[in-house]
C-alpha cells in the first residue's frame, strides 16, 4: 500500500475554524485527521502541501517513520505550525492503519484500558446567579465535573485586575452551591501574569478549585515555578504544546498535576502516547484538551 495524496479541507463550524486532512492510498483505503491551531488553518494547510511532497509513495503503514521523517527531515523542525500539520498526517495514518486490519485504532495503541471516561462540563456566560443555576443542572443530570469561565472572559481586550475579585467571590460562590463532591475548574486562558493570577488564588478559601487551567502564558516555566510556590490549586496546562519537549521540563520540575494535552497540535497519536507515558512516570494526570471537531474528538 502508498500513499497517493494528501488534501487539505478547510471548513467553517460556529465560531471557529478546523483543517480535516483526507490521505489516500493506491489501494482505496482512505483516512481522515484533523489540526489544531484553529484559525490558522491556511498556514497549516501550506504545511500540508510542503509534507505532500515527502508522503507521496510513502507505506502508511510505517507511522513512526513517517512522524520522524517529517520532523527531522528539514533544518528548521518543530513548532507549531508544522506540528498541527504532523498532527493531522499521523491521526489520518492510524486511521488508514485500522480500517486496513479492520480493528479500531485504540487496538493499535495497546488495547482497550477501560469502558469510560470521566469528562468535565463546561458553563457559558458571565460567572453569576445564572451561571451556578446552570452548573447545578448540569449536576443533576449527571455531570460530576465541571470547567467555569472567568468574569470578561469575552471581551477581546482583557483587563484582569478589574475581573479577578467577582470571579473569585462567584468561584466560592458556586462551590457552596454545588458542594465538596463535585470537581471543580475554571480556564483563564493564560491572560494573567503571575501577581494576578496568586491574586486570584489566594482571594478564595484552599479547596475551593480543583484546577486552575492556563492561568499564565507557558513559555517560561521559571514563572509557573514562581506561581506554584503562591498558591496550592493543581494546575492543568499545556494545550498549545507543539512537542513531548515542551511538557518536558514542567513534568520534571513537577509543576503541574494535569497535562491539558491536545493530539491535534501536539504531533498526534505518536507524540501524545510519549507524553503519556512520561505522565505516568511522574504521577502527572492526563486531561486531553479538544475544543476541535469530530475527527479529533475520535
Amino acid at each position: 500500500m502508498k500513499i497517493t495524496a494528501v488534501k487539505a479541507y478547510p471548513v467553517w463550524v460556529g465560531i471557529r475554524n478546523q483543517l480535516l486532512v483526507k490521505i489516500e492510498t493506491d489501494e482505496g483505503v482512505f483516512g481522515w485527521g484533523e489540526s489544531g491551531l484553529s484559525g490558522r488553518e491556511k498556514a497549516v494547510a501550506g504545511a500540508l502541501d510542503h509534507y505532500a511532497q515527502v508522503l507521496i509513495g510513502k507505506n502508511p503503514f510505517d507511522i513512526g517513520h513517517i512522524w520522524q521523517l517529517l520532523y527531522r527531515s528539514q533544518y528548521f523542525e518543530g513548532g507549531r505550525v508544522l506540528q498541527a500539520a504532523i498532527s493531522a498526517i499521523d491521526i489520518a495514518l492510524y486511521d488508514i492503519k485500522g480500517k486496513a486490519l479492520g480493528v479500531p485504532v485504540y487496538e493499535l495503541l495497546g488495547g482497550k484500558q477501560r469502558d469510560r471516561i470521566p469528562t468535565f462540563a463546561t458553563t457559558s456566560g458571565e460567572p453569576n446567579e445564572a451561571m451556578i443555576e446552570q452548573a447545578q443542572m448540569l449536576v443533576e443530570r449527571g455531570w460530576t465535573a465541571m470547567r467555569l469561565s472567568p468574569s470578561g472572559h469575552g471581551e477581546t481586550l482583557y483587563e484582569p485586575r478589574e475581573h479577578i475579585a467577582p470571579t473569585a467571590k462567584w468561584m466560592v460562590k458556586a462551590r457552596e452551591a454545588l458542594g465538596q463532591d463535585v470537581v471543580l475548574g475554571i480556564d483563564y486562558h493564560h491572560r494573567l501574569s503571575v501577581a494576578e493570577a496568586a491574586s486570584f488564588c489566594q482571594k478564595m478559601p484552599s479547596g475551593t478549585l480543583d484546577f486552575l487551567e492556563e492561568p499564565i502564558r507557558d513559555e517560561t516555566p521559571e514563572a509557573y515555578e514562581q506561581l506554584r510556590t503562591l498558591t496550592d490549586i493543581p494546575f492543568a496546562i499545556g494545550e498549545e504544546f507543539a512537542s513531548k519537549w515542551q511538557f518536558l521540563p514542567y513534568i520534571e520540575r513537577g509543576i503541574h498535576q494535569f497535562n491539558r494535552i491536545d493530539v491535534c497540535n501536539v504531533g498526534g497519536l505518536t507524540e501524545s502516547m510519549k507524553v503519556a507515558g512520561w505522565s505516568e512516570a511522574h504521577y502527572v494526570d492526563m486531561m486531553p484538551h479538544n475544543p476541535l471537531g469530530p475527527v479529533c474528538t475520535a
